[in-house]
């Protein structure tokens, strides 16, 4: 039986021009060449994947902020994608390789601080009545945490209770 590998920059552009974005063949290289660096050069973790469902989670990322956000830079979208929905699942070390991988990629930009405006009041006054410290680490999982509920349909919390 003979197979071919499918083609992911295609696929990927493709996709994005079906959502409007005018600059997707560069930026579908840029998407796939990430999972590509990621899967070689981060550590071999179960709940890591950087295949093709991963590709469409970032598309499919893109897309919803591309629609909210309608005059934001196609390549700034493209890299909050990338780094909302691939951030949260890694471990610590793997994140400053990743963040050198996507720093490589995409060198002139610049991610804005995103305000969470009602989300972050309301983890905080949670963290209070809970009589628990509205540390910033615990802030950004709770909001990593929300903003994978947005581009996943399901998703599974691993380690011990509170440890982000």
């Amino acid at each position: 039986v003979a197979m071919m590998v499918p083609d992911y920059a295609m696929i990927a552009e493709i996709s994005l021009f079906s959502f409007g974005f005018s600059a997707a063949k560069v930026l579908s290289k840029k998407i796939t060449s990430t999972f590509k660096l990621s899967s070689e050069q981060l550590s071999a973790q179960d709940h890591y994947d950087f295949g093709m469902r991963a590709v469409k989670t970032v598309i499919s990322a893109a897309a919803n902020l591309k629609r909210d956000l309608p005059d934001t830079s196609e390549e700034l979208i493209c890299l909050r994608a990338i780094r909302d929905v691939n951030v949260p699942k890694f471990l610590q070390d793997d994140l400053k390789l990743f963040n050198g991988i996507v720093s490589d990629l995409f060198p002139k930009i610049q991610q804005e601080v995103i305000s969470y405006g009602e989300l972050d009041v309301g983890i905080k006054a949670a963290c209070t009545n809970k009589n628990l410290l509205d540390v910033e680490g615990f802030i950004g999982k709770c909001i990593q945490l929300y903003e994978t509920t947005v581009v996943r349909h399901g998703l599974m919390l691993v380690g011990p209770t509170g440890s982000g």
